[in-house]
Order: structure tokens, then sequence, then C-alpha cells
């Protein structure tokens, strides 16, 4: 039978219980520490003498002074010779008041347009478990310790061949970093860039401020905006801003999808030759190409000069936070001694899983059907605007899994996100990607990733008025 407690403080109900399985000691414990962390006991506030709790409760005093001396060890009680044992003066205040009951949960939609997330529901369930237990059987038991930095040989090995192939990039597994996603690698190079002089840094503008320039600024350093136009990144801008750095996206400019042209990825080259300067390529979407095989990467051109950072993240789930690093051969060691401090490595495991899921040919197998996926919801958004709103034009449709919304002219950008909104459909303006506050073109930034061909098809239906100014 339970036995209740109501002794020297009213506050204090200790019950226990010798047939609920649990030691009695660690109930009187878990009790005392609830009171305590509750506010029913407070700071100072005398408890009973181990004798006298033993006898009201029908316990030992040898298990009560055990308690009280764990309790004791954790910083809960104080307990002096010849004095009270009583709460400690550090102990956990009372809880502040609970908080306010949370919001009612928004009208779910009938299709967010959000950017930069591939079609979730498509992750390879099965094949990423296979390449986990064939990881897992092969894997050298050496390899379950504290190993290069740098990352996994065998997946630096295999990332190196594929950026080769696929990307026609200057790789090579001792100039690879493995790290955990896109925003692990740009850390790690502001960082080394920082310790070597540099004081600012370039960002295309539109681009994305949100994520890229909070990185700069943490790493002590100072953004700069330069604009892109039709070819890409203005090169003469970029001379003029007195960075020694500059974050770009070549291959698929983000947000605009502008391919950069061959003319400024030779002049962006040669303004780093000029400057000392150095390139940070952000390759986040390269393998979903629609009108051509990939580009290839522009490490390819000047590995002395660029930094290439890609992940699985968009390829095939951001969850797995796995990227890697092509870095210039003299920042390699430091590059690497940086991302010791950070984290010791990235886990080995999922490392080797990636590495047999391309060796495998399993992962170039699931990015072939995913480009079908993607060209198909492409397909579909076309078809929908020319039905629904034909006077808004599409761009940057040649890579990736997001579309540019030429609105009419004079449009209201946010105004036609919040209609949208109003209609259950989730819209995304270009203006949160501009630094910028000149005038600009309004314009929508529509991903389709993780939108089904159904849910395009209806959402575009819905928000057509809203998009042709007719609403």
């Amino acid at each position: 039978m339970p036995v209740q407690w109501t002794g020297l403080t009213p506050e204090l109900l200790l019950t226990v219980d010798r047939g609920s399985g649990e030691q009695l000691r660690l109930q009187l414990e878990r009790q005392l520490r609830d009171a305590i962390r509750g506010g029913r006991l407070h700071a100072g506030e005398r408890l009973p003498s181990s004798r006298e709790l033993a006898r009201q409760l029908g316990l030992s005093r040898g298990l009560v002074q055990d308690c009280y001396a764990q309790l004791q060890a954790e910083g809960y009680l104080v307990t002096r010779v010849g004095s009270a044992t009583r709460v400690a003066p550090c102990a956990p205040a009372a809880p502040a008041a609970p908080p306010a009951a949370p919001a009612p949960e928004p009208s779910r939609l009938i299709a967010d347009f959000r950017h930069g997330v591939p079609d979730l529901a498509s992750f390879p369930r099965a094949d990423w478990l296979w390449a986990v237990r064939e990881a897992a059987r092969r894997m050298p038991t050496a390899d379950l310790g504290y190993g290069d930095p740098r990352g996994s040989h065998g997946l630096r090995t295999v990332v190196a061949a594929y950026l080769r192939r696929i990307r026609a990039a200057a790789a090579d597994p001792d100039h690879t970093l493995v790290c955990s996603g896109y925003a692990q690698g740009l850390a790690l190079v502001l960082q080394a860039l920082a310790g070597g002089g540099v004081r600012a840094v370039a960002l295309e503008d539109p681009g994305s401020p949100a994520t890229a320039t909070a990185a700069v600024r943490a790493a002590g350093l100072t953004p700069v905006a330069v604009p892109v136009d039709e070819h890409g990144i203005d090169v003469a801008a970029l001379e003029a801003s007195g960075a020694r750095a500059v974050i770009v996206t070549p291959a698929h400019q983000w947000p605009t999808g502008i391919l950069l042209a061959p003319e400024r990825r030779h002049a962006l080259l040669g303004w780093a030759r000029r400057h000392d300067a150095y390139v940070i390529e952000d390759d986040y979407d390269a393998e979903f190409r629609y009108d051509r095989e990939p580009v290839g990467a522009l490490q390819g051109l000047a590995a002395d000069r660029v930094f290439s950072i890609g992940t699985v993240s968009k390829s095939l789930a951001p969850a797995l936070r796995i990227g890697w690093l092509l870095s210039p051969p003299p920042l390699t060691a430091r590059l690497s001694e940086l991302k010791r401090i950070a984290d010791r490595g990235t886990p080995t495991l999922d490392q080797l899983a990636l590495a047999r899921l391309i060796e495998s040919g399993r992962y170039d197998r699931h990015l072939r059907r995913m480009r079908g996926l993607y060209a198909a919801r492409c397909t579909v958004l076309r078809a929908a605007l020319a039905e629904h709103a034909p006077a808004v034009r599409l761009s940057g449709l040649a890579a990736g899994f997001h579309a540019v919304a030429h609105l009419p002219s004079g449009a209201d950008e946010q105004a036609v996100v919040d209609a949208a909104r109003a209609r259950r459909v989730g819209l995304y303006g270009m203006g949160a990607f501009r630094t910028a506050r000149t005038a600009a073109p309004p314009r929508l930034v529509l991903g389709f990733g993780d939108v089904t061909e159904r849910a395009i098809a209806e959402g575009i239906a819905a928000v057509g008025p809203v998009l042709t100014g007719s609403a």
C-alpha cells in the first residue's frame, strides 16, 4: 500500500509504493526533485531529519540518508553537520506561468510553391537502407574511431570521381572535404578566408541574403551586394566593390535561374587572379538540367581560385546533412583543421552509405527518375499558367525545380503573395532575395520540387485572377 507523509512542511507530500517495481530510494529522490523544481519547496527551506522522514514513511534511515546524499551531490540540497538539511540556495526557481495556448493552425494550403525543397516523398528509402546495410557490413573496425576530419577516404574518392565525370571538376580526393551540408561548408571557407586577411565578401543580388549574409557576418566579414543581370553576376561591379571573395551560383543562378555566360566566367576568374581573390561556387542543383548535359563546374577552370560546395540536400534530402567541399590545395590543411575543431568529422557510416549508393549506380538511377518527375511538373506549371494567367511569363526553367514568374508591370508583389495566401496558396516574392532597395520588376519564385502535379494545377487555377490582377 502507498504510504504518504505530510510532515514539517505542508508543501511536501511524498508517497512510496512498494508494489510499483521502482526502487524506493529512486521514488523518494524523484519526488523530492519534482517538489524543488516545481517550486513547492523553496531555496533555504528545511527538510525533515533522515530519522524523522524514515519513521514517517516506514523506510530505513540509511535509505533516506542515501537519498539526501544523492540530491546534495546533484546540487538540490545542502547538508551541514549539526544543522538541518535544506533546499540549496541555487535550486531551480518556481517555473514561469504556462505559455498561452498556441494559436490555431492555419488552413491547409491547396499548394505551397516553396522553393529549395526537393520531392521528399521520392527519397529512395529502400536504396538508402540497402546502402547503410552494405556500408555497415563492409566497414572496417578501424573506421569506427575518429577518422580524418576531411571525411572518409572512400567517400572522398567516390565523390571526386563523380564530380570529374558529371561536373568536369578538377576534383582531387586529397583536397576534397566532407561537410555537414552547404551551411557548414560555407562557414568553414569563410573562416579560412577571414584568417587569410579577407575582409569583404560579395554576394549576388538577387541572391540568398538571409543565409549567406548571416554566414558572412558570423565569420566577422562584411557582405557586399553585387547586381546580377541577364548574363549573371556583374564582374565590373564586383571589381569596384573591393571584395576579395564572392559567392556565386554559376550553373543556375539563385533565384533568377540564369546560367553564367561564358565571357562572364572568364572575367570572374580573371578578377580572382588579379586581386588574389577567391570564388565560392554554390553548386546547389546542377544535377537537374533539362536542356543539355549539366554545365561544367567553375572550379574545373581554376582549381587554385575556386571553392566548390555541393550537397545531396537537393538530390536526395536535406535531412542527410552530407555535402562536399573542393578546396584550393594551399587552403586544404587549414580547412581540415577548422573541420576538426568544429565537429571532428561528419558521421562515417552515412558517408560510407552514400559512397555505396553512388558506386552501385543507384544514385544515378535516382537522379534520372527525379529529372523526369521535375520535368513533368514543369510542364504542368507551364500549362496551368497558360490557361489561368497567360500574361505571366516564366523563366529559369532550364534546370532545377523552381521557376521565376514575371508578373504584369505595376503589380504589387507582396499584395499578390498576401492575396494568394488568402486563397490557400503559398507564393513567394523575389523581393525577399534582393538587397538593393531600388525598384525592381515584380516577380515570384515558384518552387515545384515538393508539389504534386495535381496541386500545381489546382493552386495556379485558384490564384490565376490574382496573378493577372483581375481578382
